[in-house]
């Protein structure tokens, strides 16, 4: 079983990536399941056609210990498994703490043991001890970071790097790349290169923006189901072979903020 784990800086892409991987990883025939590790749960909307209604922790707060796989597992696009872990109401609890309590229900109930691949799509960065428990607990090994050529997207996208240098001196985990999501900022694709190269991984991606993902996303639907024949799918699809051969798994190393102003400053001017 393959267990993947998308970071990045909130508002990223991250969930549209993440639900695009997932089509082109079922489009090859592999038996996948995304869970979305955010209160918003948002992160399968495109998978299922709608916003989970049932995430793990509603079901858990309204059935305790009576909770069944059928009640937390929800099946979309092309047969892919869809978890969302949820989270407290906006300004009440923790929703780290939340992401901690859903994972360790799922392993509870063992509902996700037959899967070839598993994706977490992770809110924000890894500050939060509860944002960091799909690698502090190994449930994911491999890490990709969602990031554009912004400087606090590069930020956020350090910050997670750093948290994935302590856990990999742990266990297992590793850094399998950064995935370029364009946002047509100056020598974007250079810059991103060039961070990737200073954290000692590699730009496994550089996705082009365009505006077919947002035709898609008004459409409840992935690039994928939307517009199969699009040069936009066939990048997600690349880009999910490259990760199923990737071999380039690594443990970074993090930039200071002055040194990623400076990196910043030399490629955005």
């Amino acid at each position: 079983m393959k267990k993947i784990a998308l970071y990045g800086k909130g508002g990223i892409g991250k969930s549209t990536t993440a639900s695009n991987l997932s089509a082109a990883f079922s489009e090859e025939g592999l038996k996948v399941c995304q869970i979305g590790c955010d209160p918003k749960n948002d992160s399968t909307r495109l998978l299922l056609g709608h916003i989970c209604r049932q995430t793990v922790l509603d079901m858990v707060r309204d059935k305790d210990d009576d909770v069944e796989s059928a009640d937390i597992v929800h099946t979309g696009y092309n047969g892919i498994k869809c978890v969302e872990a949820g989270g407290p109401e906006p300004g009440v609890g923790c929703a780290g703490r939340g992401i901690i309590v859903a994972l360790e229900k799922l392993k509870s109930l063992e509902v996700i043991t037959d899967e070839d691949l598993i994706l977490y799509d992770v809110l924000g960065d890894v500050v939060c001890g509860g944002f960091a428990v799909p690698i502090r607990e190994g449930y994911a090994t491999d890490i990709y970071i969602v990031s554009s050529g912004e400087l606090m997207s590069l930020y956020a996208a350090n910050n997670i790097a750093k948290g994935v240098k302590r856990f990999a001196l742990r266990g297992g985990v590793r850094l399998g790349g950064i995935i370029g999501n364009s946002r047509n900022t100056p020598n974007e694709r250079a810059l991103l290169e060039e961070f990737a190269k200073r954290l000692h991984t590699q730009l496994i991606a550089f996705i082009p923006r365009d505006v077919v993902v947002n035709k898609a996303e008004n459409n409840r639907q992935t690039v994928l189901q939307y517009a199969p024949e699009s040069a936009q799918a066939e990048v997600y699809r690349q880009l999910s072979r490259d990760i199923m051969s990737n071999e380039n798994l690594s443990v970074p190393t993090p930039m200071t903020f002055d040194e990623l102003e400076k990196l910043v400053a030399e490629y955005g001017n």
